[in-house]
């Protein structure tokens, strides 16, 4: 499974981006997928996944009713929409999947290389 992150960039408080995951050489016919981040100096955190149907979604706490996690089964595609964003949404985002159906809040095997997000006050 290969996972390529984009999207990702500089950004004022308030603003949006939209962070794309293309994925391919995917041997399973339907994977849910996720995101994650990481900020300087701390651990690898869960961030919002979704189901292979999209009908199930799941999102962190802290951001939830700005984020969105959606996704384009025809374009082998997810994407994350980011809105209202803050200084403490800084970081590397990962997309991330185990090539299974079904969405979790936990890490799978398969990471991206990652796409920064910065949040300048």
């Amino acid at each position: 499974v290969q996972l390529v992150e984009s999207g990702g960039g500089l950004v004022q408080a308030g603003g949006s981006l939209r962070l794309s995951c293309v994925v391919s050489r995917v041997s399973e016919d339907y994977y849910a997928m996720g995101w994650f981040r990481q900020a300087p100096g701390k651990e690898r955190e869960f961030v919002a996944a979704i189901s292979w149907s999209g009908d199930s979604s799941y999102y962190a706490d802290s951001v939830k009713g700005r984020f969105t996690i959606s996704r384009d089964n025809a374009k082998d595609t997810v994407y994350l929409q980011m809105n209202s964003l803050k200084p403490e949404d800084t970081a590397v985002y990962y997309c991330n999947s185990d090539g299974g159906p079904i969405a979790s809040t936990s890490p799978g095997i398969y990471w991206g290389q990652g796409t920064p997000v910065t949040v300048s006050s």
